[in-house]
């Protein structure tokens, strides 16, 4: 095995981090007569079309997820009727049910929400989750033999099995009876389970479609209790697991999820799970009434829940007496997802990544309220030495990358980074924060022994994860996963064979220009259109998630004037933009961004709106996601310094750029080894491309290919005119 790391990464200053940005076209004629028709704002008509949402229908059904009409689950899901018809008897007979589930947040919350409605509807059902670090995702041959001399009758899988042929054909050799419910992507040749639920088996039109693990349990428990008659007092428990574990997952949410999960945010805070309210309470999350965001803003500060005891050791003493000292059922706000998806998921995440599975089940099916809290700052406790440890490892493989990858990084287009003594529990967190750095797939593993290695991997949008994997089927052991994510295994002396393939694979379906983070940006926005009621807008398109994502504004040109690093590695800072001669400022965030510190006087900024509430004050800030050298800036074109042109080199070519007077004003200029020119003037985003002016085309520059040479000639030109 290589020697680990130094855990210090080069010193090499990135001044901005390296995107893509595409910036939706702005469809004006189209978003009117869709704000008409539906009484609603152009602005919120616009980015609904960004979201292929374009008729008065579609936006009726969005914007209010409960006049969706959906189908019996009976109809969409082949199985469930056989699933129904084993369950039915397991309960009748009392027979066995053995629930095997995952160690994520989906998996774990699948498990609990299939336990605590099949224990209400009187099965006799345990459950068994593998080790995360001596076996790894699955059901597999020892859980199946265990469950089999314990005499179970019927195994129901959740958050896996879609993959376990060898496990599930052992089973049924053993006499078992197997429901697999699952949602991953669904290999060549299925398990032979006696029932499958999976709504990638599923039509693709369904609103059924994008459920995850949870989901189909969820879907699988109501429809058993509907079929029993057994409804009373179930559906408010399974909601609010199904919530938890939707966001925490990344589900898309659109269809049955978005209707279900703003169903399940506005019911959390007034749960009745001991489980969920200890997670609460001890996350310091904040129920809010509309509009009101959950992350801390540019202040520093994450307002608290006022049912938030101040101290651990408060905590501590609730716990030892059982004692709630705060009534949660009189709060009737909502949650929001980033509640769940930056709060609440981490620290049952984080149970499941360095943990035992075991404790997060417990919390969500006990109904003491003393032992729900003991297990909460369990959770508490094990999240810090996760987070401890992903900015350890982090730290590790960027110096790996940085002093062995970077030079190749554009010829493999993937990264394969494999070093000893990593927690396997936490390097898909780190692959997930290298994509984010440096915009490729990433397929992470560590040695589980000198002959063994386990990892995780993450995509980019162009690039899909269990598709690489298939293609390297043969190089693995076991594997699994979907578009965006997977999990993989394989022997140490087919790593290198592994890099080979993959790097095969990527140069089959990525492109030079996909190898930068993308970042879609909404519309333009000025701060002089900020404010609470354009904020407020915004709520219509809540809960905000996967596939339905947070509106993302960009404003040209504007002044940094006060920035500074806050907390771990945060940047604050202040903005102003000038709009006739008049400057409006705004209070910015900038998480995880120490390494672009500090930024230029002067950027192009992307963002997301936030609200934040400091010492009894509400203020809309922007939490800036993206930041580049100003494309529109006045000053750069008009008063360039001489020399104005220099020659740079961009994806292993040579360009040459300057600035040139056109008749008005300045324009730029970028000129390929073949002659060819691309021309933009401020202000445009439609330039010029060709050998001459009188055969050029004209091209849209907020296209990504066209956008990273016109960032690299303005960073080449900046630091040119920087160094006179």
């Amino acid at each position: 095995m290589p020697d680990r790391p130094s855990s210090e990464p080069p010193k090499r200053h990135r001044s901005l981090p390296d995107q893509r940005w595409q910036i939706f076209p702005q469809q004006t004629e189209l978003a009117q007569k869709l704000a008409t028709a539906t009484n609603i704002s152009p602005i919120i008509s616009q980015l609904l079309i960004n979201r292929g949402i374009e008729t008065p229908k579609q936006i009726e059904t969005f914007l209010d997820p409960e006049s969706l009409i959906l189908p019996l689950p009976l109809e969409e899901f082949p199985d469930l009727a056989i699933s129904l018809e084993l369950l039915q008897e397991a309960i009748a007979f009392q027979k066995k049910i053995a629930i095997c589930g995952d160690y994520d947040a989906d998996g774990m919350t699948s498990t609990a929400l299939l336990l605590r409605s099949l224990r209400a509807l009187g099965a006799q059902v345990d459950y068994a989750i593998p080790s995360r670090m001596h076996e790894g995702y699955g059901i597999n041959k020892r859980i199946v033999e265990e469950f089999h001399s314990e005499g179970v009758w019927l195994i129901l899988t959740v958050d896996n099995g879609i993959s376990a042929f060898e496990p599930i054909a052992r089973a049924r050799e053993l006499g078992l009876k197997v429901i697999i419910t699952d949602h991953h992507d669904v290999p060549q040749l299925l398990p032979p389970a006696n029932a499958i639920l999976n709504p990638k088996l599923i039509a693709e039109s369904s609103p059924y479609r994008g459920v995850a693990g949870v989901g189909v349990a969820y879907i699988l428990a109501v429809s058993l209790a509907q079929h029993l008659g057994q409804m009373q007092g179930l559906i408010q428990p399974m909601l609010a697991l199904f919530t938890l574990g939707t966001i925490a997952d990344l589900a898309p949410l659109t269809g049955v999820n978005r209707r279900w999960v703003k169903r399940g945010l506005q019911h959390l805070p007034k749960s009745q799970l001991p489980g969920v309210q200890a997670l609460i309470q001890v996350a310091g999350v904040q129920a809010r009434g509309a509009g009101e965001q959950g992350r801390g803003g540019a202040g520093g500060e994450i307002t608290n829940v006022s049912c938030v005891p101040k101290s651990k050791i408060h905590l501590e003493k609730f716990a030892r007496e059982g004692n709630p000292p705060y009534n949660f059922s009189q709060n009737p706000k909502s949650l929001k997802p980033e509640d769940i998806g930056f709060r609440l998921g981490p620290r049952i995440n984080a149970i499941g990544r360095i943990g035992n599975p075991q404790t997060i089940i417990e919390l969500l099916i006990t109904d003491d309220m003393g032992v729900a809290l003991e297990l909460a700052i369990q959770c508490e406790q094990t999240n810090t030495s996760r987070q401890q440890m992903c900015e350890q490892i982090e730290q590790e493989a960027i110096a790996y990358v940085e002093t062995q990858y970077i030079a190749s990084l554009q010829d493999d287009r993937v990264l394969v980074v494999v070093q000893p003594n990593w927690h396997h529990g936490v390097i898909g967190i780190v692959a997930s924060r290298l994509l984010e750095r440096y915009g490729v797939p990433v397929f992470i593993g560590t040695y589980e022994d000198e002959e063994h290695i386990r990892g995780s991997a993450r995509g980019i949008p162009e690039f899909h994860v269990f598709e690489a994997l298939e293609y390297c089927h043969d190089l693995l052991g076991k594997f699994g996963g979907h578009k965006a994510a997977g999990g993989f295994s394989l022997k140490a002396e087919n790593l290198q064979a592994l890099r080979s393939r993959l790097s095969e694979f990527a140069n089959q379906c990525l492109e030079l220009q996909h190898l930068k983070p993308l970042l879609q940006i909404d519309a333009q926005l000025n701060f002089n259109e900020i404010n609470q009621q354009f904020y407020q807008q915004l709520n219509a398109l809540h809960p905000c998630g996967m596939d339905n994502p947070d509106p993302i504004f960009w404003t040209p040109n504007v002044q940094v004037v006060e920035q500074q690093t806050i907390g771990k590695g945060h940047i604050k800072l202040t903005l102003i933009q000038n709009i006739n001669n008049q400057q409006y400022k705004i209070k910015a965030i900038a998480w995880r961004w120490r390494d672009y510190f500090p930024l230029p006087p002067r950027v192009d900024v992307a963002y997301k709106l936030r609200e934040n509430h400091f010492n009894s004050n509400t203020t809309i800030e922007l939490e800036l996601i993206g930041v580049r050298l100003p494309i529109q800036s006045h000053q750069i074109f008009t008063s360039p310094r001489t020399p104005s042109n220099t020659t740079f080199e961009h994806h292993q070519r040579q360009y040459t750029c300057g600035f040139y007077k056109n008749g008005v004003g300045s324009e730029l200029r970028i000129k390929n080894p073949e002659g060819k020119v691309l021309v933009m003037q401020p202000g445009h985003i439609i330039g010029l491309l060709g050998t001459n002016r009188e055969n050029a085309k004209e091209v849209d520059l907020s296209q990504p290919q066209y956008d990273s040479i016109i960032q690299a000639a303005l960073q080449a030109l900046s630091v040119l005119n920087a160094e006179l």
